[in-house]
């Protein structure tokens, strides 16, 4: 009989990446996104060999021209070709939203942990803190801590990292909250097994998917506030490439040479909504009650 419950268990667990596919396949939506993020980050592993010239280079005899044959999307006030620092600002926006999150995931995620598994003073201390973070928005409280911090990319990165935590470790402590007490878990306990390893063991991974999902909402979230922490002079320093620092220079040559500030700025749309797109369709493929 256990046997067999085991066969069935088993099966079922393998069909589950196969059904969730599905799921995320049908939703055109999320393919769409899927898409986008998938595109944009072939463009920035690939900037070093795709790039038609030189992102940092300049040439003055080249000084703002209008899209042409040799420069598909025009030139920015120091003649550098846009396209290019496109596919170097896609390596920097990139970067910037999944090491934030990374960041945030490894701090804000056992922080959720221990708050909802043990509770008690732990979780009052903890839950504070995080009310107090979230109770700042987002963005300003990432500018905050990136000018104080300093301006660069990896202080930046840092202070977007910190502003993210509070999400995670609220949705964490409430995700291990609704499963604390489930049967498996009281099973773990009473069978001897340690703390640390029900956390590891049988918490982590019935939490995981929508840390997943805010994961992926996060990196779009990462990718606008690192476009306006460059844009304020507080994220990739010149002349490094960023799609904020070139919305930064182009605002002063809006009626001159509008070519500047459409590209960088639909790059950030169409990459952020891509994440949006694929976070809302990883979301509904993995809620198991919509067929």
């Amino acid at each position: 009989m256990s046997v067999s419950v085991i066969s069935v268990t088993t099966s079922l667990s393998a069909r589950e990446p196969n059904r969730v596919l599905r799921k995320f396949l049908r939703n055109k939506s999320a393919v769409i996104g899927a898409v986008l993020v998938v595109t944009f980050a072939l463009l920035a592993l690939l900037a070093p060999w795709i790039s038609p010239f030189d992102p940092i280079k300049a040439d003055f005899m080249a000084v703002r021209k209008a899209p042409s044959a040799l420069h598909w999307l025009g030139t920015d006030e120091l003649g550098r070709d846009i396209l290019s620092r496109l596919f170097w600002g896609a390596r920097t926006s990139l970067m910037a939203g999944c090491v934030s999150v990374i960041i945030a995931i490894v701090i804000g995620v056992p922080l959720g942990l221990i708050a909802g598994f043990w509770q008690g003073w732990l979780d009052n201390i903890i839950s504070r803190v995080v009310e107090a973070l979230l109770s700042c928005p987002f963005l300003v409280l990432a500018i905050a801590l990136g000018a104080f911090l300093g301006p660069s990319l990896g202080n930046a990165m840092i202070a977007i990292g910190l502003s993210a935590m509070p999400i995670f470790a609220r949705l964490t402590r409430a995700q291990v909250m609704s499963i604390r007490n489930e049967e498996y878990i009281e099973g773990a306990r009473a069978i001897g097994l340690p703390d640390r390893w029900i956390l590891w063991r049988y918490v982590l991974p019935n939490v995981l998917s929508p840390i997943l999902v805010q994961a992926t909402l996060a990196i779009a979230s990462a990718i606008i506030t690192e476009a306006s922490l460059s844009f304020l002079g507080l994220g990739q320093q010149p002349p490094d490439a960023s799609w904020g620092a070139m919305l930064n220079t182009a605002r002063s040559f809006l009626e001159q040479s509008p070519w500047m500030s459409i590209f960088p700025g639909l790059a950030i749309f169409l990459t952020v909504q891509g994440f949006n797109l694929l976070g809302d369709g990883l979301r509904d493929a993995l809620d198991p009650r919509s067929e």
